[in-house]
Formats: C-alpha cells, structure tokens, sequence
C-alpha cells in the first residue's frame, strides 16, 4: 500500500469526530460516568465542536440539573398560590379563574391549609353551563396530589408522567401548605422559560409607559430616580435603587398579583410578580393636595 493509500479519505475525519463522541456520549449514558461534571463537560465539547446547538446543550443541562434538585427549589410559595375558596359562589369563581388565565386551582376549606381537591377551568365551565348541574364546587373537584418539599424534581417528572397529574400541593414538615408545583415548571427547568397566551410582550426599553385609562404600566426595574424625575415624586434612592425594590420594602413581603398599596399620592397596584421577585405595576397618579 502506497503512503497516499493510507490516507483516510476525504470527509472521513468529521465523521471519525463524529462517531467519536457519539461513543463516548453513548458510553457515558449507559456505563457508569465518573461523575456529572465530566458528562456535562462532555456535552460542552460537543456544542464546542459545533455537533449540537446552543439550545440543545442547555436542555441537555437542565435534564442532568433536575436531579439535583428538589421541589421546594421550583414550587410557586403560597404567598403567590391562585387558590378557590369551596364556599365562594360560582360567579365569584370564575372572575378569579378569568383574572389569574390558570387552567387548574387548588381548593381549599375554611381552613387554608385543608386543601380539598383541584379544580379544573373547564370543569368549572361545565357545571356552571350544565342543566341541573352540581350545586357547589364540591362535585367538581378532583383528586389533589400532596408531596414533600424535598421531593426530587426527576422523581415527581416521572409521577407526573405516569399519573397524567399536571399539579401537585406542596406541604411542609408541620402538614400545612408550603406552595404548589405545576409540570409546566419543571419543564421550564430543562428548555427555559414558557410563555403561553396570557404572558404579556414587554418592550424593555419602555420602563414607564402611559396607558389609555390614565394610569401608567411601570416596570419594577425603574430606577428610583427616573420615577422621580417623571413624575416630580421624592422617593429615597440610597436603600433601593428600583422603584420594585421600594413598594417590596413598602409591603413588607414579596408582592403578589393584584396587591395595591398607596404611598402618598400615587396608588400602585401590582400586575406581574413570581415567586422571586415582583416585575411590573400599574401607577395612578392623583393631583397635589
């Protein structure tokens, strides 16, 4: 064989390459890995060498993270829970299932912590809309999942999985009601975050944007300075540099959708907040005494 037989031939090298970390990525999976950080580090050369993307390394990574992680790391806290009261009329029901734009609510008694079951928007639809349907909320309740905070996001992705739950109620050491876990958040673990149709596009330039009715959208992000010089307001700079870190300060606990508080002559209302941090509010400004 001539010295130029021994050649691999044109196009083989990518495919050496690629055959190579397939095995080894392969090998990895389904023998026994050293350790986490050098299967990722894996996966990282492999978006390195351009054979996956940037957005299927990052769910690669979320997929690995999930194991390491556990309800109480994700769950929306009960602060921020769009919970049903059993006893409220079904008018009073579906004006909360309208403003909030969930599909599933958490019921609870007289007692917050005695969650009864989950309801279902569309099951609350049909018993309003049906012919001698259920007189109370009671007949339309689902059964509700109960876990630990210190369930394992993979252990509770499977259960999901298998049981077709798409929420569960999150209860802490004492039995009472810690928060709630949908399976749209662990999702969001592994490919990012999910907006839907009641998730509002922001223009992040337009920090204070005038609306119709009078009143101003304002993010949560404004620096205390721009508010004031808006609207010839005083507010201290030296505590909170943003105008969310202000009316969080002010309220004396994390804002939840629909919160308002007045401080002065400007009343703010809260219109997005999760369950780290509040984002935007709606201002009404009224005239100086």
């Amino acid at each position: 064989m001539s010295e130029d037989d021994s050649r691999p031939s044109p196009g083989s090298e990518p495919h050496e390459r690629r055959r190579g970390w397939l095995e080894r990525l392969s090998s990895a999976i389904s023998g026994e890995p050293s350790n986490r950080e050098d299967l990722l580090e894996l996966l990282r050369d492999t978006h390195a060498d351009g054979l996956i993307d940037a957005d299927t390394l990052r769910m690669f990574e979320g997929a690995l993270g999930i194991s390491s992680k556990t309800v109480g790391d994700v769950m929306v806290p009960r602060a921020q829970m769009v919970a049903l009261s059993a006893d409220a009329r079904f008018i009073d029901l579906m004006k909360q299932v309208v403003e909030s734009g969930h599909s599933r609510f958490p019921v609870h008694g007289e007692d917050k912590d005695e969650i009864l079951g989950i309801l279902l928007a569309k099951d609350l639809l049909r018993g309003v809309v049906a012919d001698n349907g259920p007189g109370t909320i009671h007949g339309l309740l689902r059964p509700a999942v109960l876990i630990p905070e210190s369930k394992k996001l993979n252990v509770l992705l499977r259960e999901f999985r298998l049981s077709r739950n798409h929420m569960a109620i999150v209860i802490d050491e004492y039995g009472g009601v810690a928060g709630l876990v949908t399976i749209e958040d662990l999702l969001e673990e592994i490919v990012g975050e999910i907006d839907d149709e009641h998730d509002d596009a922001e223009d992040p330039n337009a920090l204070i944007a005038a609306q119709a009715d009078g009143q101003f959208a304002v993010s949560a992000l404004t620096p205390v300075d721009d508010f004031n010089e808006r609207f010839g307001a005083d507010f201290d700079d030296t505590e909170y540099d943003t105008i969310g870190g202000v009316i969080t300060a002010a309220m004396g606990h994390l804002p939840e959708v629909g919160e308002e508080l007045t401080i002065g002559r400007f009343d703010f209302r809260v219109t997005d907040a999760d369950s780290r941090r509040l984002h935007a509010l709606h201002v009404s400004v009224h005239a100086e005494a």
